[in-house]
Formats: structure tokens, sequence, C-alpha cells
């Protein structure tokens, strides 16, 4: 094929199970340009090897006056010369033209897979890895397939030399024939250890690349837990090991480039010290010298082939590994399925990974009145209903460290776990951007205040030191657990308490599980990139673990259990609360296990906080709330309760509480 049909119709089906089958069905599906390739390379190298017997008659011609010896040997030297330029330009091109063709055939082979797995791809392999295949690995694979036929090519050469000198000059011909094999295989030993470091390189420069695009995927994380510069430290350390294993790496192959330039060396030495004996004792004649001379010194070229294919092969095995582990994914071999209760093993939401995040100018945070009080006190609206009515800035502040948000009218009053139910998804997620101190000049409306101060007017990084905003769909960065728990903060909270809040033994116990030997402690096991390894829930289990040892004065959690059964849930509602006692958190979420361990509960209806109490209180006396906790619709709560008396909005615990009374 030439590079002008690329791309292949159909790049074939390919030999997936080890790097090894995969280089040779890419080699035997590219035989015709091999071929080609060995052709135009055999020609080139024989016309080099050809220049020794040549140049050698030639000096014969000279010594004996031999005119017409010496006029045929001018004919043979422009034979060569137009043998080896060919030769050499056509080799180029069919070995550049192997190149681009193999890694044409890689890099669709991984599209087509992309394609094919769809997201299931980034959940089973990271995505450092599949850049790093579609990229390096595709051109170190390209680079093995071409350099097949060169180094064939050069192999033949050396023999011809080989056979040529026995037959030409059969005393200094021995010494070749012995000479050449070991200088051949002199490297051989050196190699595994050698390809040993290329691998350890490998894996290094693999994690420092999972660990940058996990860091550019987690950023939002990242500048919420303000963990920005504890990994870009981590990311310091795991480029200076990439560059000592380089260096490590380079150390050898250049011991082996100087065994190949020094054997040949005393090759050459050894040949010209028993040569020149030779031709002082009668025994060879001048021009046979200077062949078998000038013959080992155009011999180091070829050699010079069998140091690249070392070298080549050391370089592509790991990344042929590397893909065909991606092009042996199938679709059912993504993600696990759920592993029971209603989400387990799932994520919840529609949106891509966006993780833990948090909001502001750029997904921030924000600092409590405590900390913050110096900035100002910021006016907003009341709301209209009889709900957690304010009056500022005119009338009495909000309390130190209350959160209150003017647009819906949901308070968060400071240490108290706050559940707020909206009946509308969207509008949940951006209640818990605006939380956690979503600009007001995106949407032109009044900013959250936390204590008086408006979230929006607040230094970012002192905002991002008390408010921390977990999204509904968790994203984990790659490294040890005890790496993904070590952010700003943790200190305050040992990790163990947290996990167990979160209600994560047997994440413990699957990452021991899973982790190499030698691990006893699962804070040391790898989490992979995004957590592709576990379920839905339990990613969603780690990250509220992390939220929770990050230990924020403000805590917003969007659907923190929504990927997990209801026994779990119910253990996590009870952990979130006592771990969370005396800190203010803000929940939104629709789960009763989770609103019932509330110590109270804001519904918010189209767009407006219109009730608030306790679970139970609401249950009972709020139609607009058991629609959206139960599900019910107006028929069937009509039908269970005909003689209810209705709840008008904007009426105050009070009046509930009267109501409920007179019923």
């Amino acid at each position: 094929m030439q590079i002008s049909d690329l791309p292949y119709p159909d790049p074939g089906v390919p030999d997936a199970r080890s790097g090894p089958r995969f280089l040779w069905w890419l080699g035997r599906g590219q035989l015709g340009g091999q071929l080609r390739s060995l052709a135009w390379g055999v020609l080139h190298h024989v016309g080099i090897a050809g220049l020794p017997f040549v140049v050698g008659t030639g000096v014969d011609a000279v010594i004996d006056r031999d005119g017409g010896r010496l006029a045929l040997v001018g004919a043979l030297l422009v034979v060569c010369g137009i043998a080896i330029s060919l030769g050499d330009t056509m080799l180029h091109r069919t070995a550049v033209t192997n190149w681009i063709t193999a890694a044409a055939r890689v890099q669709q082979l991984l599209a087509r897979k992309t394609a094919q797995l769809g997201a299931a791809l980034t959940r089973r392999v990271a995505a450092g890895e599949v850049v790093a295949v579609s990229t390096g690995d595709v051109e170190k694979i390209g680079w093995f397939v071409e350099a097949v036929s060169r180094f064939l090519a050069a192999a033949f050469a050396v023999v011809v030399l080989c056979v040529g000198l026995l037959v030409y000059a059969p005393a200094l011909g021995v010494v070749i024939a012995v000479g050449v094999p070991v200088l051949a295989l002199a490297v051989l030993p050196l190699l595994p250890r050698a390809t040993k470091r290329a691998d350890a390189q490998r894996e290094k420069a693999g994690r420092a690349t999972e660990l940058a695009s996990d860091t550019v995927a987690g950023l939002r994380v990242l500048r919420g837990i303000g963990g920005e510069e504890l990994f870009l430290g981590r990311y310091r350390e795991a480029s200076q090991e990439v560059r000592a294993a380089a260096v490590h790496s380079a150390r050898m192959w250049a011991v082996i480039a100087a065994i190949q330039v020094v054997l040949p060396g005393l090759l050459l030495v050894t040949v010209v010290w028993y040569g020149a004996s030779l031709v002082r004792d009668g025994r060879i004649a001048v021009g046979e010298l200077v062949t078998v001379f000038s013959a080992v010194a155009v011999m180091n070229y070829p050699l010079r082939h069998f140091e690249e294919i070392a070298m080549a092969y050391s370089f592509s095995r790991p990344s042929a590994k590397r893909a065909a582990r991606v092009l042996s994914l199938t679709r059912t071999d993504a993600e696990p399925p759920a592993a029971g209760g209603r989400a387990e093993g799932t994520t919840a939401g529609t949106g891509p990974e966006a993780g833990t995040a948090v909001t502001g100018r750029e997904a921030g945070t924000a600092v409590t009145g405590r900390e913050a009080g110096a900035a100002g006190r910021a006016g907003a609206a009341a709301p209209d209903s009889a709900v957690d009515v304010l009056v500022l800035p005119d009338g009495p502040q909000l309390p130190e460290g209350d959160l209150y948000d003017p647009t819906t009218g949901v308070l968060a009053p400071a240490g108290v776990l706050t559940a707020v139910v909206c009946g509308d998804p969207d509008l949940a997620g951006r209640l818990a951007e605006r939380l956690g101190g979503h600009p007001a000049d995106a949407t032109g409306e009044p900013s959250v205040l936390l204590g008086g101060a408006a979230l929006d007017e607040l230094p970012l990084a002192a905002a991002r030191t008390c408010v921390l905003v977990q999204d509904k769909d968790p994203v984990l960065l790659s490294g040890t657990l005890r790496e993904l728990l070590d952010v700003p903060g943790s200190r305050n909270l040992p990790a163990a308490h947290a996990l167990a809040a979160a209600q994560c033994g047997d994440v413990l116990d699957a990452l021991l599980q899973s982790a190499p030997d030698g691990v006893t402690d699962p804070m040391d096991a790898r989490i992979t990139e995004r957590g592709r390894s576990l379920s839905g829930g339990q990613r969603q289990r780690l990250a509220l673990a992390r939220s929770l040892v990050a230990d924020p004065q403000v805590l917003v959690l969007d659907e923190p259990t929504s990927a997990v059964d209801s026994h779990t849930e119910a253990r996590i509602a009870d952990g979130l609360a006592g771990l969370r006692a005396g800190r203010t958190t803000v929940v939104l979420a629709s789960s009763p296990l989770l609103l019932d361990c509330a110590d109270r509960v804001v519904l918010v209806h189209e767009g407006r906080a219109a009730a608030v109490g306790t679970h139970r209180e609401l249950l009972a006396g709020d139609r607009r709330y058991r629609a959206v906790v139960t599900r019910e619709t107006d028929e069937e709560q009509r039908l269970a309760e005909p003689s209810a008396p209705h709840v008008p909005d904007g009426r105050g615990r009070e009046e509930l509480t009267g109501i409920e009374e007179s019923a």
C-alpha cells in the first residue's frame, strides 16, 4: 500500500493477544512493503559491501600496472555508486512508507475501538494511557515495523562480506568470520537489562502522563480542596522520576553503543596487525590487505542496524503491549454492572464527570463571616414568604456563619445540617453552585451571603478555605488512597473517621484485594484514573470521604448518596450527621433517609423557599413536599387524604403546627 492510499478501507482484525503477536500481525499485513524495502536495502548494502573488493582490485591493478583491469575497476565503482545511491533513496522511501502505513493502521484501529467503546473506554483505561498509545506508542510501533526490513538487508550484507572475504583472502577471512558474529552477539547479554530499564521508564512516564491528565480533568476538585500546589508537587516528583529513569536507561544504551564502537575497532586493529605480518611474509598481496581492511571498516555501518533493531524492539514491545490491551477491550468489558441497591455501580446525573467541585469565581467557595467580616455587609432582597424571613440590610443582620441565598430564600443556619428539597434537578444543581459562591455577575442575581458577606466579593483564595461543594458526579484523582485523602484540612479529622462515616469498608477491602503483592494497608492501594476500577457507588463514597476529611466550615453536598443502596444510605446519613455536628452542612437531596437525619428541611417550590420544618413535619403537612419526596401524584394524595387541609404557600412552622393540632 502507498501513502496516497491511506486510510485503509478496513484496517483488519488485529491479533491483540500480546504485544509481540500484535507486532507480528502488523508485519504480516505489510508483507509487500517489507519485501520491497528488503530488496532495495539489499541493493544498497551489497553496493557498499562490494566497494572493498573493487578498491582492493584497483590497488592490485596499480601495482601490476594493468590499465585494462584499472578501467574495469572504474566501471565497477560507478556501478557500486549507482547501486548505493539508488538503493539508499528507495530504501528510505519504502521504509518511511512502511512506518507511516503501520502507524496509520494502528491509529485507525484505536479510533475504531474508541468509537465502539465510547465512554466505557476511559472507565477501563486511563485517559493518559490512551493518549500515550495513540501518540508516542504508535510512533515506536511504526519504527520497529520499518526497521525489520533494513535489519534483514544489513544482516544479508554482513553474511555476503564474510563469505566473500573467506573466498577472496582465506587467511584473513577466517579472522573476520570468527570476529563478526562475536560483534553481532556481544550486546545480547545486555539487552534484557536495557529492556527492563526501558520498561521502567515507560511505566513511570505513563504514570506521569496519567497524573497530568487526571489533574487537568479534576482541576475543579483541586481548586475546591485547595490541592493545586499539592498535586503540582506530586507531578514534579513524577516528572523527576521519569527523568531519572530515562537517564538510567540511556546509560545502558550508551554502553551498548560503546561496545558497538570498541569491538569493531579492536577487530580492525587485529586485522591490520595480522594482515601486515602476512604481507611481510608474502602470503597475501597488498591489495588483499586493503580489501580486508576496507571490508572491516564498512562493516560498522550494517552492524549498526543490529543495535537499532534491538532498541526498536525494546521500545516497541511495551508500546505494542499497551496498544494490544486497548484493542482487546470489548463493550462487555466495560464498567461492572450494578452491585445491588437502587443505583450501586452507576453514576447519577447525565453530565460529564465534573466531580467534587467548588464554585465561585472559578467554581469556588466562600469564607465565613468570622473570617470575612471585614469584607463588609451586603444587602439582599427578602423572601416574599413567611419562611425564614430576613430583612437586610435595614433590619436585623444575618447571624454570623449563616448561609443565605436571597434568590431562593434558602437559609442554612450555622452549625446545622440543612436539607434542601427541589423538585427540579437542574434547579438543585444551580442552587448548589450558588451556595458555593457562584458569581452574581454571571446571572445578574444577588450574591449568596455568608454571615452577611457577599460571597462573590470575597478573595477567592480566602473563600476556598471554608466552603466546599461536592457535585453529584464525583471525580477521583489517581494515586494511593492515602494521597487521595491527603488534602488541606485533613489534619483536623482522621481519615479513618471520614471513611467510616462514608461507609467505605467494602471499598477498602476491594482496593486491598486488587493491590499488588506486598501491599497490606488499603491506604497504600492505588486508585486508577477517575476510579474507573470502582463502581459508581464506591466512587461516590470515596468522594464523600474526601469532602468530609477536608473538614470545611461549610459543606454543600448535591445528591451525595444517589448511587448507593438504601441500607448503605441510611448508615451514611447517620455518619454524616454525627461527623458534621456543629458544622454548617447543606444537603440537596430527595431521599427520605437523608432528609430524616437533617435538623431542618427546606422545600424549594417554583424557585423559592416555600416551607421549612423537619422531614416528618413536612411529610405530614405539605402536599408539595410529599409529591417530591414520595413521588405521589395529586390523585393519589387526594385519595389517601381526602380531608387533609390545604397548607397555603408561605406559612411558617408555627401555622403549620397549628393546622396539624386542629386536624
